[in-house]
């Protein structure tokens, strides 16, 4: 399966999750490339959306490969295995980076708007797709927090093992493709795929805020 772009993955995504979703709920895009397919979601299933905000913490000599994750409250996700590898010290200053880069993301694309209350709603975690799965284990660890009735995982594809792991971790995980071979990044699943950029994620959020209020 292939996907146009985040937008057409995103329209798909939302008629595969109107069989799970009942009753009230908040869409939680991780930001950035997630926040498009957040809000067509969110527009389709009219609810709410609010940002949880993981960061990874890639291998210092190959950054691209994460090995722990961490979000604004200070939930860290690890590979333990591959952390004992590195240096300590190295370790903890990414973790204290990477923490406050989460919350100046969060100040800069939500602007002070107050969070959604999600106590007793369905939580709807949501990505442009899932490799190694750390920044989505991370989300799913703050999203209980905030005390959900459902958690619920969205994704377009998603390797099997992480899909059948983070399955473990939700009520319900959503996938519109799951290959047995998966080709080793999620923009490989995509026709066009560019990294989006701060001021495009606030002007999505804009637009949902604005459409939300009319």
């Amino acid at each position: 399966m292939r996907f146009r772009d985040r937008a057409e993955a995103g329209r798909r995504l939302a008629a595969a999750l109107a069989g799970h979703v009942e009753g009230p709920g908040v869409v939680y895009p991780l930001p950035r490339g997630g926040v498009v397919l957040g809000a067509e979601i969110a527009a389709a299933l009219r609810l709410p959306l609010d940002l949880i905000i993981p960061r990874k913490i890639g291998h210092p000599y190959s950054p691209e490969y994460g090995i722990a994750a961490v979000v604004e409250s200070g939930e860290i996700v690890r590979n333990e295995a591959e952390v004992a590898r590195v240096d300590a010290s190295w370790f903890e200053q990414a973790v204290a980076r990477e923490r406050a880069e989460a919350r100046r993301r969060r100040l800069l694309y939500l602007r002070g708007r107050a969070p959604v209350p999600v106590e007793g709603k369905t939580a709807i975690l949501v990505d442009d797709g899932i490799a190694t799965g750390l920044t989505m284990e991370a989300a799913i660890r703050e999203a209980k927090r905030l005390r959900p009735a459902r958690t619920i995982v969205a994704v377009p594809v998603a390797p099997p093992d992480t899909a059948r792991r983070i399955g473990r971790e939700v009520d319900a995980f959503v996938a519109l493709e799951i290959p047995e071979f998966y080709l080793g990044a999620v923009g490989a699943y995509y026709d066009d795929f560019p990294q989006l950029t701060d001021d495009e994620v606030i002007g999505l959020l804009d637009r949902l805020q604005s459409s939300s209020e009319n």
